[in-house]
């Protein structure tokens, strides 16, 4: 029986490097996407010895760049006649950045990178999803939004283009705007194989080795989240769970906790006109060109 094949973005620390882990020892062929080769390469390593599997590819894939998505997408096309399960896992909240970056190609990179790239992935690997007996598209939020009940997407200046960037305002406004984007995709592959949900992901311990930039204080404060915080390897089951339970065959458009609850999202993104207004606006960014 051929292994059911899942693709996770930004698999090489963290939550997703386990779900890769786990989703491995599942039974599952796996494709890790990372921007870096040189750390997908030791994650790689990792993920094969723990898992116990070989059956686990590394591909090159910066999720805030269209060019690199389509090279990912065309390299995936070339070598599979399905996809079952896609998790966009990759991610930017680095809370040290305190000015607007932009992409090689021109554009806000936390906007581009945690909903922009994500949104265009699916679109290009939506076929093979399709050919799936059950594919499954799984977007990743954020708890922290509870903490920001007024927070929309700013359809005018989602790349902080007129206003002071703020890492923390840029990073939810995306989440938000990827909650946003699975009810639309649920409601567009209605009475498909394929379902859409997304994962509320709450604190989660870090590796602080990975950010020697944060400051002393900050990297404190870190530690005494963590005390409180769940792990990596704790989270990824909510991740291999969704990918993978039959109990979730046929559901889709959901939120979801990390006990595996539905939860339920505010109710700006789930009105019907503000998921239109954002995903238009989201549809202007597939059609742009890097500037």
């Amino acid at each position: 029986m051929t292994k059911k094949l899942s693709i996770i973005t930004g698999a090489n620390a963290g939550i997703g490097k386990q779900a890769a882990i786990q989703l491995a020892q599942a039974g599952h062929a796996v494709i890790i996407g990372c921007r870096s080769m040189e750390r997908g390469q030791k994650a790689l390593e990792e993920i094969r010895r723990l898992s116990g599997s070989d059956d686990v590819m590394l591909l090159q894939l910066d999720v805030s760049l269209k060019s690199s998505i389509e090279a990912f997408a065309d390299k995936v096309k070339a070598q599979y006649s399905a996809v079952d399960v896609l998790i966009h896992n990759a991610a930017v909240f680095d809370i040290a950045q305190k000015e607007r970056r932009l992409t090689a190609e021109g554009f806000e990179t936390v906007w581009m990178t945690n909903h922009i790239g994500p949104v265009y992935l699916t679109e290009l690997l939506l076929d093979l999803l399709k050919q799936s007996d059950n594919g499954r598209v799984i977007t990743i939020a954020s708890k922290g939004l509870l903490a920001m009940p007024r927070l929309t997407v700013d359809l005018n200046d989602p790349e902080f283009k007129n206003r002071k960037f703020n890492m923390t305002k840029a990073y939810y406004q995306s989440k938000r705007a990827q909650i946003m984007f699975t009810y639309d995709l649920a409601e567009k592959l209605r009475g498909s194989a394929v379902t859409a949900n997304c994962i509320r992901v709450p604190a989660v311990q870090i590796d602080l080795s990975r950010h020697p930039e944060l400051s002393a204080f900050t990297k404190w404060i870190y530690r005494q989240k963590s005390k409180h915080a769940i792990t990596p390897q704790e989270m990824a089951k909510t991740y291999v769970y969704l990918a993978t339970s039959d109990a979730l065959k046929g559901v889709s458009g959901k939120y979801f906790d990390e006990k595996n609850q539905y939860v339920q999202s505010n109710a700006y993104t789930r009105n019907r006109d503000t998921i239109k207004a954002v995903m238009n606006l989201t549809a202007q960014y597939l059609r742009r060109e890097a500037r």
